[in-house]
């Protein structure tokens, strides 16, 4: 069981430990890539039910506009990230390699914004269900992966049970450095997504886990936390698949959890810190998921890095960005 202020690594039984081959990108601060060609918005970028679109061909939209409204409790908003021109809506081939529906914006490249965006809010100021709605509201869907819509992993049945809210910054994944990153540069967008979060939860306790190969992570996190008594950070060993959920709960509480349980099963709400980040600027800042950092990485780079890109951007842009092939 973690324990606040004791420290030493955690772990999880069992794991691998592949090369990581994270020294080509680890110490590339965020590059930011604004899209030139045309987006694609696949309506089902989330677990559960496409999002219905609300635009049609010849529509023209503003970043931040809502363009796929969420078609039931387990679904999730989609917005335009850059300002122009609906050209279609049809099937696309995703970077999955599957066929989907997808809203298709021609982008103006003026990237003009819906107002209010970035209008600042005092969570303190916000009920419980109205933090909910704010994060519903932005499409915020788990960015570790899973994409699970995040409105309902917070609306558990038994709120009053949940002990731990764990930020997943394990990143355990050979190459990939954007979560190392983002709390290195940004250890305040994780922490106060985790305030706002622990908001919702009077019992519960916040816990970041990193994994001990990112020292710089772990010291900006701990600096950035000094003098909160309700979150700490955890350290963890350097195994694969430390990052998944089961594994993460285990590492932090000790118990294991039965197949097909939920984290919330054991008093557990796991995020990732991309997650986390999202949820600060969604209750305070008013704005939906329309980036998310990303890793370019390996010997077929000309520039390896981290870059921030808008959902919706072609995968040959951003090898372009990297100088890949």
């Amino acid at each position: 069981m973690f324990e606040k202020g004791k420290h030493m690594s955690y772990k999880f039984r069992g794991g691998v430990h592949p090369k990581p081959n994270k020294e080509l990108s680890a110490d590339k601060p965020f590059e930011t890539l604004l899209p030139k060609g045309e987006m694609v918005y696949p309506i089902s970028q989330h677990i559960g039910k496409p999002a219905r679109p609300v635009v049609k061909r010849n529509d023209e939209v503003l970043a931040g506009q809502l363009i796929a409204e969420a078609d039931g409790f387990v679904s999730a908003n989609i917005y335009a990230t850059v300002s122009g021109k609906v050209k279609a809506i049809e099937h696309r081939r995703t970077s999955a390699g599957v066929p989907a529906d997808c809203i298709v914006v021609t982008n103006d490249g003026k990237y003009n914004t819906v107002e209010g965006i970035g209008e600042e809010c005092d969570p303190d100021t916000l009920t419980n269900s109205e933090i909910i709605d704010r994060i519903k509201m932005a499409g915020i869907v788990g960015l570790g992966g899973a994409g699970f819509p995040t409105h309902v992993k917070l609306s558990p049945r038994n709120p009053e049970e949940i002990r731990w809210i764990i930020a997943n910054g394990a990143e355990c994944e050979p190459g990939i450095t954007c979560d190392d990153r983002l709390m290195r540069e940004r250890p305040e967008w994780v922490i106060e997504g985790m305030r706002c979060v622990l908001r919702l939860f009077d019992k519960a306790k916040g816990i970041i886990a990193i994994e001990e190969n990112k020292p710089e992570a772990i010291e900006a996190i701990e600096e950035a936390l000094e003098g909160d008594d309700r979150i700490s950070v955890m350290t963890l060993q350097v195994r694969y698949p430390q990052g998944s959920e089961r594994n993460l709960v285990h590492a932090a509480t000790g118990m294991y959890m039965e197949s097909g349980a939920l984290p919330a099963s054991l008093g557990c709400i796991v995020d990732n810190v991309w997650t986390l980040a999202a949820i600060y600027r969604a209750v305070c800042f008013n704005e939906p998921l329309m980036e998310k950092g990303f890793t370019v990485t390996g010997e077929g780079a000309v520039n390896p890095g981290n870059f921030l890109i808008r959902i919706g951007t072609s995968v040959s842009e951003v090898l372009e960005a990297a100088g890949g092939t």
